[in-house]
């Protein structure tokens, strides 16, 4: 008999990295999620900006010429798994045929160049926000991790998730669920 508790699927949410949650590369991480099934799960960290790579240094390195009126975006660390893949997180105003993956009512997901080539030229979506690689997980993976205590999960609004403000995101989706950051242990507990 499987006494394992299923969980919601949580396409369209936040996962919080708790403090203590054993893997240096997802500290303090605020990962939107994208897709979650029995088959895994795929999100993109949205708080920890590439410091070493600029949006206009990527379209020169894929050879796309911006227009005078394009607005540069911040390009994220997205996650461990295809780093050198790009993934442009956005609003529902842009949608790209059979490329732009349909997250839910506010959000979807588009990683072909069609996107960058239309932001790099003002025709974009209003709220983006670029990704290289993604967190991946296997079939009850991410599941294990979240009853192990290394993740919370919470709404995602799209104020938090499109703010420039990286350095306070993770701060604000924990105090979103009336929880004070401070407050948080490393250590679990069950009933």
């Amino acid at each position: 008999m499987d006494t394992k508790i299923k969980l919601p699927h949580l396409d369209g949410k936040l996962l919080i990295a708790m403090p203590g949650m054993g893997d240096a590369r997802f500290e303090k991480s605020l990962i939107y999620m994208c897709a979650h099934s029995e088959d895994g799960a795929m999100g993109l960290i949205i708080n920890k900006p590439a410091s070493d790579l600029q949006f206009s240094d990527l379209l020169e390195q894929l050879d796309i010429t911006p227009s005078q009126s394009f607005r540069p975006i911040e390009v994220h660390f997205g996650g461990p798994v295809e780093h050198g893949r790009g993934f442009v997180l956005h609003s529902k105003d842009y949608v790209a045929e059979e490329s732009t993956l349909d997250v839910n009512d506010d959000f979807g997901m588009t990683a072909t160049l069609d996107i960058l080539e239309d932001i790099s030229q003002g025709n974009g979506p209003d709220n983006c926000l670029l990704a290289l690689g993604y967190a991946g997980w296997g079939p009850g993976q991410l599941e294990d991790e979240i009853r192990a205590n290394g993740w919370l999960t919470c709404d995602a609004d799209a104020k938090l998730v499109f703010s420039e403000d990286s350095e306070t995101k993770w701060t604000a989706a924990i105090e979103s669920m009336g929880i004070d950051p401070r407050m948080l242990s490393a250590e679990g507990g069950s009933a």
